[in-house]
């Protein structure tokens, strides 16, 4: 078996989800594993000193660019991209019921709540769409939603947020092999020249193969 490797990841963010299409492909190739580690990347935002909302924040022209960037890489990738007409949404609840789905659920439960914002366009911060998107991955959704009030869960978001912060992690999607950290979906060679043991070049030349 190769090596294991850590994604961190909000659902919110589109480049995470374009990531998350190409990632489990990934790993198959290096012999490697995925360790999904969601976080809540707004309480990141505000651990290293940032806005909670980059996109408020963001001179027009980079905001216009961003837009273009993600439906470019959606071709890329060939997947689907739909934004929700007020992205970004809160995530906190649907983190929350993936979180209280489990941890044997939580690939399937991370794709349904992606494919739900991203492939969709709904809206993640209500309840009745983020137990719908469980459901429909076989999973009892409506309790998984119940379940995200409870402290125990609330906790444990809040620690991984701050385990991610604590990693070094500023953003999403963020991956780690070894202690050393891989940014964004558009550094997926780098990812896999690490897990793989060759040179960037290489692993740059098959990516785009």
């Amino acid at each position: 078996m190769g090596k294991s490797f850590e994604l961190h990841y909000d659902v919110v963010c589109p480049y995470a989800y374009l990531a998350s299409t190409q990632i489990e492909a990934l790993a198959e190739r290096c012999d490697a594993t995925i360790e999904w580690k969601p976080f809540l990347l707004g309480g990141v935002f505000r651990s290293i000193g940032g806005a909670d909302d980059p996109n408020a924040v963001m001179p027009e022209p980079k905001a216009a660019h961003n837009q273009r960037d993600m439906r470019r890489w959606a071709e890329r990738f060939g997947v689907p991209l739909v934004m929700h007409p007020e992205h970004p949404r809160r995530s906190v609840l649907a983190l929350r019921a993936l979180l209280a789905a489990g941890e044997e659920s939580r690939v399937p439960a991370t794709h349904a709540l992606f494919a739900a914002y991203w492939k969709r366009g709904e809206d993640i911060a209500d309840p009745e769409v983020v137990a719908h998107a469980l459901s429909g991955a076989g999973l009892d959704g409506v309790a998984c939603v119940e379940r995200a009030s409870e402290p125990a869960i609330k906790d444990d978001l809040r620690a991984r947020t701050d385990a991610a912060v604590a990693a070094g992690v500023f953003g999403a999607p963020t991956f780690i092999v070894d202690g050393e950290l891989v940014w964004g979906q558009d550094r997926l060679h780098f990812l896999e020249a690490i897990l793989r043991d060759i040179p960037l070049r290489e692993a740059a030349r098959q990516l785009r193969a």
